[in-house]
């Protein structure tokens, strides 16, 4: 990709593109994200509540410059802290942009991120996380609202109160979705990728040569999978890829607008983040007839809608801290669900470089600041392959040893040492996958990394763990799963959770029955688009422990209500305590008794709608209250346990 001419590009831009979104903050840390059109000289002012101000020069180590374009600069800044912020207390900060020998500050150059009636934004650093937002699954082109803009309601109702702020929110998977597109989306990634510069790369192993043939190409939307190899032994890749795979049990993926290169891959995280990008591009319907000129119009409606919600969101990720972990649509549906998948899709190297570019997207945008530490080698790696694309084109050897630097890397999980503990769990890369069958589900997580995940849990009195996928699910769906995977259908249905591999899940609950691990656990999860909250008990140990799983899907994102309801209904008549199906397939090992939300009309158990999770715990780590915020705007749901306990 050629560069543009400064004048074209650098000069009309805004300086800042996106951020500061808050990462990790701790009393004596600081991790901010960022990315501007040109390398900033920043000064950060901090003023505690009822405390002298503090002036902090951002530069060296703390502030860490990455150019992914000609008119693109990451800002990842990591700050320690020489003297200790106070806790609980409000802190306002500011970001001061020094340039031609003036300041300027949030208030100049991004007012969205200001509350009306405030002169900078601010954040509280908890001494306990107690209080907690969470939620999965943000697709920018479903009809429901966006539960991120719920987060700065909430924000801009606390403002002046830090007791009552939420510690962090909890991104638990499917921050972007890769893997299906609106066509007004990859539209609008692929104007911003020229007014940016962002770099270009080479493909091989596809039908167009590098990502410039790739953005001329006329299949270029909607028709990616035609843009595939032709060969027969890839036809498993086409279709996981770009062709859509009917899932009649319970949804219908659709990829035919999956993200491919590392340019697009970054446009799609300040697309998603930030208002400002969308006032540099125009979007221009591109040649559709019929079905996918109506199919442009429905999706352009909802992007619409979308956008005029960022201007909350941005200022909402810049006052609550967040920390993330991926799922598979920030990378591709189904990422790693089977052996035969991973043969499937590393096997090649246009599917395999397809994966490696999310996984490089995820690493700049939402690996880095939550663990930065564990980050500085992978990031090394990376710098050296964004410094090789000055000429607007990444190096193609490069990009392929760093891809595959990725691919290996052991584990993107993290723990934050607050308390309760928050454990983090990476449920795609260290799979327990199946030697006798290879198309069988993968166990979620192999031996290695739950003998690490119990050691991370040794001697804490309680423990907050996040499992994208849900530990404990919904009985019904979870059969229904099973059957399919017995039939070698498994990709048809996401056959994902803990249960659908044996070994994962007798390991997994022999952990909890360990006398030395917690007695109060609170895992969070998303996925599945719905909540629901359970509270489990685990046979074999008198004292305990105590599980409660709080689940929060989606962001934006909802189940089919009609869908959902049945199988809401079949599972409470199928697995009721008297019925002798459950007494066949009871988890006999656990005991699990559902909390039913407030406005249960006849019994549900799953609520249905887009929003926020929350959840607020006790001394102990006990769930004191359990909220799910929906989106828009109707009261919220609280869940509280069923009088008659389900066993």
């Amino acid at each position: 990709m050629p560069s543009p001419a400064p004048s074209d590009t650098a000069a009309s831009l805004p300086l800042v593109l996106a951020g500061p979104m808050l990462r990790r903050l701790e009393a004596g840390r600081l991790v901010l994200w960022l990315v501007a059109s040109e390398p900033l000289q920043l000064r950060l002012a901090l003023q505690p509540e009822e405390e002298a101000p503090v002036s902090l020069a951002l530069d060296g180590e703390s502030c860490r410059q990455l150019r992914v374009g000609t008119s693109a600069w990451l800002h990842l800044i990591d700050l320690h802290l020489a003297t200790p912020l106070p806790v609980d207390r409000l802190v306002e900060y500011d970001l001061l942009i020094q340039r031609d020998g003036t300041e300027q500050g949030i208030a100049e150059w991004a007012p969205h991120l200001i509350h009306e009636g405030f002169q900078r934004p601010a954040f509280v650093v908890r001494s306990r996380y107690d209080d907690l937002l969470h939620g999965s699954c943000r697709k920018p082109h479903h009809p429901s609202a966006d539960g991120l803009v719920t987060v700065d309601s909430l924000v801009a109702q606390t403002r002046r109160s830090p007791e009552r702020w939420p510690a962090a929110l909890l991104m638990t998977g499917d921050q972007i979705y890769a893997d299906d597109l609106a066509g007004p989306t990859l539209v609008a990634i692929h104007a911003l990728i020229r007014r940016l510069g962002l770099y270009g790369e080479c493909l091989e192993g596809a039908t167009v040569a590098d990502s410039d043939e790739l953005l001329a190409h006329p299949a270029t939307y909607y028709r990616r999978a035609e843009l595939l190899p032709a060969f027969k032994s890839n036809e498993d890749l086409r279709e996981r890829f770009f062709g859509g795979v009917e899932k009649p049990v319970f949804t219908t993926s659709s990829a035919h607008n999956h993200l491919v290169t590392l340019g697009e891959v970054l446009a799609m995280y300040l697309l998603v983040w930030s208002p400002v990008p969308w006032g540099l591009i125009e979007l221009q319907s591109p040649p559709l007839d019929g079905e996918l000129a109506d199919r442009w119009a429905r999706e352009l409606r909802c992007i619409d809608a979308f956008q005029a919600g960022l201007p909350q969101v941005a200022r909402a990720l810049a006052h609550l801290p967040s920390l993330m972990i991926f799922d598979d649509h920030d990378i591709t549906d189904d990422w790693n669900l089977s052996a035969r998948w991973e043969q499937t899709a590393y096997g090649h190297p246009f599917s395999r470089r397809i994966i490696g570019n999310a996984l490089l997207g995820y690493l700049l945008c939402q690996a880095w600041g939550n663990a930065p530490d564990a980050s500085v080698t992978s990031l090394s790696a990376v710098e050296a392959l964004l410094n090789s694309g000055e000429d607007g084109r990444l190096d193609c050897a490069l990009h392929d040893r760093v891809v595959d630097e990725l691919l290996e890397r052991g584990d993107w999980g993290y723990v934050i040492p607050s308390e309760p503990a928050l454990v983090v769990l990476d449920t795609r890369t260290r799979r327990w996958r199946s030697e006798r069958n290879l198309s069988r589900p993968s166990g979620l997580m192999d031996w290695e990394a739950l003998t690490d995940f119990q050691q991370e849990l040794l001697d804490h009195r309680s423990v907050i763990i996040v499992s994208p996928a849900p530990m404990f699910g919904v009985k019904l769906i979870e059969t229904v799963q099973r059957v399919f995977s017995w039939a070698g259908l498994s990709l048809l249905v996401d056959a994902e959770n803990w249960m659908a591999h044996r070994g994962a899940a007798q390991v997994m609950l022999n952990i909890f029955r360990h006398t030395r691990t917690p007695g109060n656990y609170v895992i969070l999860s998303g996925d599945v688009h719905y909540s629901f909250a359970y509270e489990v008990r685990i046979r074999g140990r008198a004292d305990g422990p105590r599980l409660w799983q709080i689940t929060s899907s989606g962001v934006k994102n909802e189940f089919p209500p009609r869908l959902l309801d049945l199988f809401d209904r079949l599972n409470r008549w199928l697995y009721s305590p008297r019925s002798p199906l459950n007494w066949f397939t009871k988890r006999r090992r656990v005991r699990v008794q559902p909390w039913l939300p407030s406005r249960s009309r006849s019994g549900e158990r799953l609520w249905n709608g887009s929003g926020i999770g929350r959840i607020r715990l006790d001394a102990e780590g006990r769930p004191s209250q359990v909220q799910q915020i929906n989106a828009d705007g109707s009261p919220p749901v609280s869940f509280a346990p069923e009088r008659d306990k389900t066993p």
